[in-house]
């Protein structure tokens, strides 16, 4: 109910997405003594739990049961209210982040051998990493407020086209935003088909074919550096 009137639910998950950044990068600064990425997946795994349970709270207290209806087939992904004005602000955010990673694509390379490596080919790991979270984190944002919370697309796709394309993220870049734009096309299909008469949240449908393909991709990757 705050601000209601001004603020929709996409701009809702816009906001809710930045303070969840912000909230990762202040705890992963402030409990990494060193250039660890671990600590940002860890600080990742805390500020999720926390957002999730805040979201739970809200919509038990405040929503009737239509509503939570309605959110919970929200945050699993729905691309069915999408219109063309959606489209005129996700393809500029899309196309600028992939642009950023591509003027990357060495610091990545650069990367794939640790941030202390990296860091001794003379990569400013602080500054890169913070410009690179922060552009994922702001093209996620944008998405999601858009489209809800789809989930295992970033996941799965870029590792699937690791192991057949090789490290190199010049190419490996834009395959990954090209074959995660196909994943969802063919998640969204299914969603709408499976069950007649019925939409099935995508986040559904790319969950079902995303865990098992990313537990194909550890036990393939098992022994490898």
């Amino acid at each position: 109910g705050l601000g209601g009137a001004a603020l929709s639910l996409s701009g809702g998950a816009f906001l809710g997405a930045l303070a969840a950044f912000a909230l990762v990068l202040a705890l992963s600064r402030a409990s990494a003594s060193h250039h660890d990425n671990a600590q940002v997946i860890l600080a990742g795994i805390a500020g999720s739990q926390l957002f999730n349970a805040l979201t739970a709270f809200l919509i038990t207290k405040s929503a009737t049961a239509e509503q939570a209806r309605g959110i919970l087939f929200w945050l699993l992904g729905n691309l069915s209210g999408v219109r063309w004005p959606a489209v005129t602000l996700a393809v500029p955010v899309a196309v600028l982040g992939l642009l950023v990673c591509l003027g990357h694509r060495r610091a990545l390379d650069a990367f794939t051998f640790g941030a202390d490596s990296a860091a001794s080919l003379g990569v400013p790991v602080r500054r890169t990493q913070l410009l690179l979270i922060s552009c994922a984190a702001l093209v996620t944002a944008v998405m999601v407020s858009i489209v809800g919370a789809i989930g295992f697309v970033g996941l799965v796709i870029p590792h699937a086209l690791r192991l057949l394309l090789g490290p190199g993220h010049s190419r490996l870049v834009p395959a990954s935003a090209l074959g995660g734009a196909l994943f969802l096309i063919v998640a969204d299909i299914l969603s709408r088909t499976l069950i007649g008469g019925q939409v099935i949240p995508v986040g559904v449908v790319t969950a079902l074919i995303g865990a098992p393909l990313f537990a194909l991709i550890l036990v393939s990757r098992r022994g490898r550096p």
